[in-house]
């Protein structure tokens, strides 16, 4: 009988984070194609996880805003082997794209395996910030993208530290824990380019 109520519960917990996420979705369909109109993907998902309580909000927020940090790095690291005047950058950048496609893929199951839900595009202020960025060229885009990628990492890693510090969920802890390394390694790198220009 306990088994029964136990996979009835299990049950009931996946139609609801199904139901939810497919309304979190539709939610985004209906908002239209532009920018101002878009619903942001970051609050869509949060506000779903927020419905859900899959797990603790602190593990869900930190999936939430590593995932759209991450797709954030490898859209912008793409941009970077494209653009940057600098073969430094350009190796960065390649760097960013192959690290963090691994981390978000990492990411995306730990999300699956937890019924969390997660953002399938960057934010708006993201959005605007990628869109800002790709206006540049040469010396200015690598000037901003190395100014970036110095801030963002130094905010990541204080946020990854908190979370493996702190997280309630273990395999998130975990997540945060052990990406951490590589995370500095990024700061590193980006900091030995940026005293060097």
């Amino acid at each position: 009988m306990l088994i029964i109520r136990s996979l009835n519960l299990n049950y009931m917990k996946t139609v609801l984070f199904t139901s939810f996420l497919a309304l979190g979705l539709g939610l985004l369909a209906c908002n239209g194609n532009s920018s101002s109109d878009h619903a942001d993907a970051v609050d869509s998902a949060k506000t779903v996880n927020k419905e859900v309580k899959a797990v603790q909000p602190d593990a869900s927020n930190f999936v939430v805003n590593a995932t759209n940090g991450g797709m954030m790095e490898v859209e912008l690291g793409k941009v970077a082997e494209d653009r940057a005047s600098s073969a430094r950058i350009k190796a960065f950048g390649a760097m960013m794209v192959k690290d963090h496609s691994e981390a978000n893929n990492n990411l995306k199951g730990i999300a699956n395996s937890l019924n969390i839900a997660i953002p399938d595009s960057v934010s708006n202020d993201t959005r605007k910030e990628i869109n800002d960025l790709k206006m540049k060229k040469g010396k200015d885009f690598d000037k901003a993208y190395v100014n970036m990628m110095v801030d963002d990492h130094k905010k990541d890693i204080a946020e990854f530290r908190k979370c493996a510090d702190n997280c309630s969920d273990s395999t998130v802890k975990n997540f945060a824990y052990t990406t951490l390394p590589v995370l500095e390694k990024h700061l590193d790198s980006i900091q030995t380019i940026a005293s060097r220009k």
